[in-house]
This record gives structure tokens, C-alpha cells and sequence, in this order.
């Protein structure tokens, strides 16, 4: 993934059209936060099965995307007291780095599954006949240093059963995924990534809808309809002097018990948040070293560059130019 959405929004974010003077423009913080913590998705394959079996899958630093395309199982996760029942059309989601098992029942010797998917790129293995099972899976790679945006306020475990609402779109996607993986067709490893991206997404919009739990932290306040006006509003326009008051107002609450709310389920006082918010767009801004860190601080509210440099330095430990020296192209440094 490239390190910006499009220079357009890179001009537009330190250019001389003030940001807060664009009570137009609308944001999607999803969206920025999964571009900024480039979260990329990666089919990785699967496997059919017949009869007993059991595989025994060992802790990744990974996100992994699992779903049933056929036929049933039991996950046992590691530190979980009970089983998982995966029926045809569910899709789930580890986060947390834990080990897992898969069986078609209980009490049977796993095989490793180190010993199934060793090739490269996506591998399909067969256990048994393969008749009564088939699964499919894969990964999400984050930015090694800017990736806990998104790690952080998942849950550990996201399971969408198929009776949901989003059934129909899940299903599509995991047929694509299948047909790229087994037709020989150019392109298909193009295809088979986006379509993996979109299913990671999906996942995530059908995890919040259904009102499934989320620890404290920006997404927890995007799925609350009591804190997402002010979240939206600050990342549609992050360089506008926004006031506790004025975000009380658009949230329909009084100062008191908005700030209150805001903190309790972002984890964050309000002002306190968009001030982080304004620090990982300066970190990205940073990166061109064409653009002025004074026009940089100007598009993010600071009336001078020793005020920017101060709040800059404040909450990533370095000033600004020395964040611009040390970086690479390409990273966010935290």
C-alpha cells in the first residue's frame, strides 16, 4: 500500500486552503485508520476433510481470517474454557496471538498444521476423503510500527454467524476467493488480495453492526451513537479550533456528561484525542520532505510552527524535524 490515499489529500491537508475553512468536507475515520495502519489482508488458503480430523494451528503475529464453506467444526482457542461451533457460512477473526485447535470432534490427536501448509503462496491440503468439510483462510498484515491503530481496539475473538445480515455478501466473496484460488486466470493473485481486503472489512462493519463487544478506543466510539458525531467531525475537519462544547452540541449532550461518555468509551478526553488524531497526519505529512513543517502545523490548527513543534513533540517524544530526518519513506515512526 502506498503512504498516502492520494497526494491530492496530502496538498489538501499542508496546502494554503485551510482545512478549517472546509465545513463541507465529510470523513470515514474506518477507513482513514485501516489506510494509516495498512491493514492488508492476504488469502492464504485452506482445506477439505473427511472423517475424523483435527488440526492444530500454533500462535502467529497475525491476524487470521477464518471461514466455513462446507460442513461443521469445533475450535478450541487457546485460554477459552469452551469450544467454538463453526457451521457452514460463519467467518471469524483472531486477533489475539493464541494457539488453536480445529476438529470435526472432540478428544482426537491434532496433526500439526506446519506439516499441511508449508508452500509458498496459497495452499489447499486434503485430510481424509475431503468430502464433508472445506475452510478457507488467511492473514492480516499491519504496519510493523503503526499497525496497533487497528490491533488495539479489537476484540480478541470476532465471530459473524451465517444467519446474519451480511450472509449473502460473505458468500460471494468466499466463492471469488475460491474460484481465483483454483482457475488459472490472469490476475487471479490481484483479485484474490482485494477480495481478501474486502472480506477483512466486512468482517469488521458486520462485527460492529451486530453491537458485538469492542474494547475502549476509537472504534468503540465510531459504533457509539452518542460519541460518533464528535469523532466524525474532528476527522472531517482535524485542523478546526473544535471546542468541548461545540462536539457536546453536535452529540446532543452537555459538556459535562459528553466529555465524560467520550473518554469512557475512546479511552480519551476529547481535545486529548484529536490532538493524537493531528499527530499521526503530521507523522504522515512528514514524510514529503517537499512540504514545510510551518504549512504542515497551519493545516492542522497551529497558528505557528514552535506551537505545532511543541504539541508534535509532546505526544511522539521528537520535534517534528527530527521525526522528518529519522523517517523512511514509506513509515510512520511511534
Amino acid at each position: 500500500m502506498g503512504r498516502y490515499r492520494s497526494q491530492t489529500e496530502l496538498r489538501m491537508l499542508v496546502s494554503a486552503g485551510d482545512l478549517r475553512k472546509s465545513p463541507k468536507m465529510t470523513a470515514d475515520p474506518f477507513s482513514e485508520i485501516l489506510n494509516l495502519s495498512q491493514a492488508q489482508a492476504v488469502h492464504a488458503g485452506g482445506f477439505t476433510a473427511g472423517g475424523a480430523w483435527a488440526i492444530r494451528f500454533h500462535a502467529r503475529h497475525r491476524i487470521k481470517m477464518s471461514a466455513v464453506l462446507k460442513g461443521s467444526c469445533w475450535v478450541w482457542l487457546e485460554g477459552e474454557a469452551e469450544p467454538v461451533r463453526l457451521e457452514a457460512g460463519d467467518v471469524g477473526l483472531l486477533t489475539a496471538q493464541r494457539s488453536y485447535v480445529m476438529a470435526s470432534a472432540p478428544g482426537l490427536e491434532p496433526v500439526e498444521a506446519t506439516s499441511l501448509f508449508s508452500g509458498p503462496g496459497p495452499t489447499m491440503a486434503v485430510l481424509g476423503d475431503g468430502a464433508d468439510f472445506s475452510f478457507v483462510g488467511g492473514h492480516v498484515l499491519l504496519h510493523p510500527t503503526n499497525g496497533w491503530l487497528l490491533a488495539d481496539v479489537l476484540p480478541p475473538w470476532l465471530h459473524i454467524k451465517a444467519n446474519s445480515p451480511e450472509a449473502a455478501t460473505f458468500s460471494w466473496l468466499l466463492n471469488q476467493l475460491v474460484e481465483e484460488g483454483s482457475a488459472d486466470l490472469p490476475g487471479a493473485q490481484l483479485a484474490a488480495s482485494h477480495l481478501a481486503q474486502l472480506l477483512f472489512t466486512q468482517i469488521l462493519r458486520a462485527h460492529v453492526r451486530a453491537g458485538g463487544p469492542l474494547p475502549v478506543g476509537w472504534l468503540r466510539a465510531l459504533a457509539d451513537p452518542r460519541a460518533a458525531p464528535a469523532l466524525r467531525l474532528m476527522h472531517a475537519e482535524p485542523g478546526r479550533a473544535w471546542s468541548l462544547e461545540a462536539l457536546a452540541k453536535a452529540c446532543a449532550m452537555s459538556r459535562t456528561s459528553f466529555a465524560a461518555h467520550f473518554k469512557a468509551v475512546s479511552g480519551k478526553a476529547p481535545l486529548a484525542y484529536l490532538t493524537d488524531w493531528r499527530m499521526r497526519l503530521a507523522e504522515r505529512a512528514l514524510q514529503d520532505d517537499t512540504v514545510a513543517v510551518a504549512a504542515i502545523g497551519h493545516a492542522l490548527g497551529y497558528s505557528s510552527e514552535s506551537a505545532f513543534s511543541h504539541a508534535f513533540k509532546r505526544v511522539t517524544g521528537r520535534s517534528p524535524r527530527a521525526y522528518r530526518r529519522d523517517a523512511k519513506p514509506g513509515q510512520v515512526l511511534v
